[in-house]
């Protein structure tokens, strides 16, 4: 899925104005795709992007590329079908919180326990944007908005959770602001054989702004961010003085020197159960406080695409080439006449 051809972020960008909230973290996701896209010489004619309904959901227009704006929450099914018939492209979906997780909720789940190869980001802002700030999937508990004036009273989803329970090969999360780490993760995505879920904190300035203050703020986001890498301890804050423990399959934070470096846990994105993984993600549920970012969950197993023709192949082998006219004239036909 590479070309010779030398790209720059303007060949990825399209003739359509870009027209978010002055100030969205839209804009700056758009640009870390953008960037992504040429730095990693990706062939335009090799990519689609798929998209729902919501302010994420602009996507394709912004993209100098194949794409398609669908209806609310069916983008993973549209990107299910051409990721089957069109295994040799490259199918990212652009999904909110809204879109993804109520409406879109049934088809997200089962594109990722089925690992067909397609690359879902998650612009998760807690609110509904574009309809102009009602709760969304993943509000608080407790939030006041213009759906709920007395307050959330729903539990909300943690979205990170929900993709490894079902069973996606491959879970992250990152942050809008963050660009270099975005441009990470957005290139372990692409590298990634089968379903990938970027979860993506974005920030709405005008309907839901600094929720995620913990994690982007000067002050707060050293204490608060932990960043996992392959292979390394899980210590976050200054001087790594905070660590990660799993124990009896939970994960709690403890002061490093209070236990060792030793019964930190070391993460492995790569392991196939996904206990641990699971157990990371449980830490926070909601970033207003210490909170995971990085790769979660990345494990090799073959794609639904190649299951399905290998199944295909099969069945011609034992059975010989199909016929189309014996199907449609055989057995259980019928004519109708005047």
């Amino acid at each position: 899925m590479t070309d010779t051809t030398q790209y720059t972020r303007q060949d990825w960008q399209s003739d359509q104005e870009v027209r978010w909230c002055p100030g969205c973290g839209d804009y700056t996701i758009l640009a870390s795709l953008q960037n992504f896209m040429a730095d990693f010489g990706v062939d335009r004619e090799n990519v689609v992007f798929v998209s729902g309904i919501g302010c994420a959901s602009r996507f394709p227009y912004y993209m100098n590329t194949y794409g398609m704006h669908g209806i609310h929450g069916r983008a993973p099914a549209i990107a299910s079908g051409l990721a089957v018939a069109r295994p040799d492209l490259s199918v990212w979906v652009v999904t909110g919180d809204g879109d993804a997780l109520s409406i879109g909720g049934n088809h997200i789940i089962h594109s990722m326990r089925r690992n067909i190869n397609i690359k879902v980001l998650l612009f998760n802002n807690q609110i509904y944007g574009l309809t102009k700030g009602q709760y969304s999937p993943t509000s608080e508990r407790g939030k006041k908005t213009k759906s709920s004036p007395w307050g959330v009273i729903d539990y909300p989803f943690n979205p990170v959770s929900l993709a490894i329970g079902a069973e996606a090969t491959f879970v992250a999360r990152t942050i809008d602001m963050d660009r270099p780490h975005t441009q990470e993760i957005l290139t372990a995505a692409y590298q990634h054989q089968g379903s990938a879920f970027v979860e993506i904190y974005q920030n709405c300035n005008v309907f839901n702004d600094k929720a995620f203050i913990a994690l982007t703020g000067k002050e707060e986001r050293d204490v608060n961010r932990i960043v996992l890498e392959q292979d390394k301890p899980v210590v976050f804050g200054p001087d790594d003085a905070m660590g990660v423990v799993i124990e009896h399959g939970e994960a709690r934070i403890v002061e490093v020197a209070d236990v060792g470096i030793d019964a930190i846990h070391v993460h492995d994105a790569t392991v196939e159960n996904a206990g641990a993984a699971f157990a990371l993600s449980r830490l926070s549920h909601g970033p207003t406080g210490p909170t995971p970012i990085g790769i979660f969950r990345s494990v090799d197993r073959s794609t639904y695409a190649s299951d399905l023709q290998q199944q295909i192949h099969d069945a011609q082998a034992a059975r010989g080439p199909g016929d189309l006219a014996l199907l449609i004239a055989g057995a259980g036909t019928w004519e109708v006449s005047d």
